[in-house]
């Protein structure tokens, strides 16, 4: 239980069905034994990864002045710039050492649920980079479709209709995600970390990561094994919902990031989340008699919602408001 599950998920951009079984048993192992797995063979071209990261560095490179005109606190629907100390993932250690650009499904200021006040629901802030709006923009539709596509993959051993998750990922509040990680000698102690110990909120999580390493998982015996860099891969693990969807089978495992040391890390997470009304309640293959269901029903919205009081001391305040 020392190394994470590696698995080919090219089967799936294929007709025949054995390879997709294959590949949906493998995923399936993964999510009860782990919650945590390295895939590969996905469409994700690696010139699309070299094109991301020269644009990250780019950004986080930009005075401090410029990249907070897209201040992520001043906003309610969670888009834009997060400065260092920003979040706080462990309650029990020091504001995580990293800086952050999120962007989601971009909603117009007059579509109806923009105009309704519906939380996290708004138009994408964008810093004013050649190329980079266009860029992200594609890359958050590409990576979408990437996790649609595993979460097909989840339905067979679920039990649940083959579109059940893309009858769900209609306008879904998925968020991309680019971390700068400053070298470990920039901590304001020994005790912050990059990204302290937590597990992720949502369904399923892409992640890519540069070479600097630095990503720790828990396994089930409690120790924290490192998850390295695999070139070309993807690090997948699943959130709290989806968790609570399949009634603990599938395992949200909690991980952290240790800053590197000398070197700058760059990571880029996507964050598959559903439409903000779906119903997040046990899934009928996944309870029984002897196994209730464990969480009561919520909406993917409300559960964000509080999640994202617990991490963010501007979230608090905007609740408080």
């Amino acid at each position: 239980m020392n190394q994470l599950p590696i698995i080919d998920i090219s089967p799936l951009y294929q007709d025949q069905q054995p390879g997709w079984e294959r590949v949906a048993r493998a995923i399936d192992q993964a999510c009860r034994e782990w919650g945590f797995f390295y895939i590969k063979g996905h469409p994700i071209s690696p010139q699309r990864i070299e094109h991301l990261l020269d644009s990250a560095r780019q950004f986080f490179a930009l005075p401090s002045a410029e990249k907070l005109r897209i201040d992520i606190t001043q906003t309610r629907h969670h888009r834009g710039y997060g400065a260092i100390a920003t979040e706080q993932l462990d309650p029990h250690r020091p504001s995580d050492l990293k800086e952050t650009f999120d962007m989601g499904l971009h909603l117009p200021a007059e579509h109806p649920e923009v105009l309704a006040g519906k939380p996290l629901r708004g138009p994408n802030r964008h810093p004013d980079l050649p190329g980079w709006e266009a860029l992200l923009e594609q890359h958050y539709q590409d990576m979408q479709a990437l996790a649609q596509t595993l979460l097909r993959a989840m339905t067979l051993a679920l039990g649940i209709e083959r579109d059940f998750f893309d009858r769900r990922f209609q306008e879904p509040v998925s968020v991309l995600r680019m971390i700068h990680y400053p070298p470990r000698h920039t901590a304001s102690s020994e005790e912050q970390q990059g990204a302290g110990a937590h597990t992720d909120y949502g369904c399923i999580t892409l992640l890519y990561q540069d070479a600097a390493g630095g990503l720790q998982v828990r396994n089930v015996q409690g120790q924290w094994i490192d998850a390295p860099p695999i070139e070309g891969s993807f690090v997948v693990n699943l959130g709290d919902m989806m968790a609570r969807w399949s009634n603990d089978r599938y395992l949200s495992t909690p991980h952290r990031v240790i800053s590197p040391l000398g070197v700058d890390r760059y990571s880029m997470p996507f964050f598959a989340e559903p439409h903000p009304d779906t119903r997040i309640e046990c899934l009928p293959g996944c309870q029984d008699a002897a196994h209730p269901a464990k969480y009561p029903v919520t909406t993917c919205a409300e559960f964000l919602l509080s999640r994202f009081a617990d991490t963010y001391a501007y979230r608090r305040e905007l609740e408080q408001a």
